[in-house]
């Protein structure tokens, strides 16, 4: 699965996923933009990068911004040639009951996690038509099958599922891709804030026993940005541990 010299730019990797997805692509010959809204992050990662060897740019934008977007992706034509893989990572959860949900919880959500995702889409997509060629990987959620207290996110999450099979028709003909990856409960920084008790309860929910590590969605992402994946476009996997197919909401 290789990307040798390959452009990959990773949104929302100053930490999490997004991190390790941008390290792996770095690893594997990519050269790599990292983008956050977090300075601090996006340089240590970036940082990081270059320490190991890798060809890296760090890119601070806020992908709701469609003016920081085009600029953004530009900047990453102008530094290294081309975007050839464009991997949609950001995303927030504002998680609450539906009726205590604010309007302000729903916009918010839908403003970065779908909208987002169409202002970087649109702006990467101009560029890589002209070069027919294109890996777009959408990081969706197992969530989007619907789960309690996240009314925004699932639906936001099942937008990105919806737009990406759009998008993968559409855009067949300029020899650009559109796929997702669906995670299930994933040990981040994150997860390991929450308490022990709500960490047991996730745990006891996975079909396969443990929780899944980063690295997992990094392997799925390499697939479908290398040229491994020629004839795959549309196309959801989920990474879960079985999750999407065991839906009980307790053990």
């Amino acid at each position: 699965m290789k990307v040798q010299n390959r452009v990959a730019l990773v949104t929302g990797s100053g930490g999490g996923i997004g991190e390790v997805v941008a390290k792996t692509l770095a690893q594997n010959g990519a050269k790599v933009v990292v983008n956050d809204i977090n300075f601090e992050n996006a340089i240590r990662v970036a940082d990081e990068i270059k320490a190991a060897g890798g060809e890296v740019i760090c890119i601070i934008a806020d992908i709701t911004n469609r003016d920081q977007v085009k600029d953004m992706i530009n900047r990453t034509v102008d530094e290294f040639g081309s975007i050839d893989i464009l991997v949609n990572n950001a995303g927030i959860a504002k998680d609450k009951g539906f009726l205590k949900m604010s309007e302000e919880d729903w916009d918010t959500v839908l403003n970065v996690n779908l909208k987002g995702m169409f202002n970087i889409c649109q702006a990467a997509v101009t560029k890589m038509r002209e070069n027919k060629y294109g890996r777009i990987i959408n990081i969706s959620s197992r969530a989007w099958l619907g789960w309690p207290g996240q009314a925004n996110y699932a639906a936001s999450k099942g937008g990105v599922v919806s737009l990406s099979r759009t998008l993968a028709l559409e855009l067949a003909k300029f020899k650009i891709t559109v796929n997702c990856i669906a995670p299930g409960i994933i040990r981040t920084p994150l997860f390991d804030t929450l308490p022990e008790e709500t960490q047991k309860n996730l745990l006891a929910l996975q079909p396969v026993g443990r929780i899944g590590v980063p690295e997992e969605i990094a392997y799925g992402v390499m697939f479908f940005a290398s040229d491994d994946s020629n004839y795959v476009t549309g196309q959801t996997i989920f990474i879960c541990g079985g999750k999407s197919i065991f839906s009980s909401l307790s053990v």
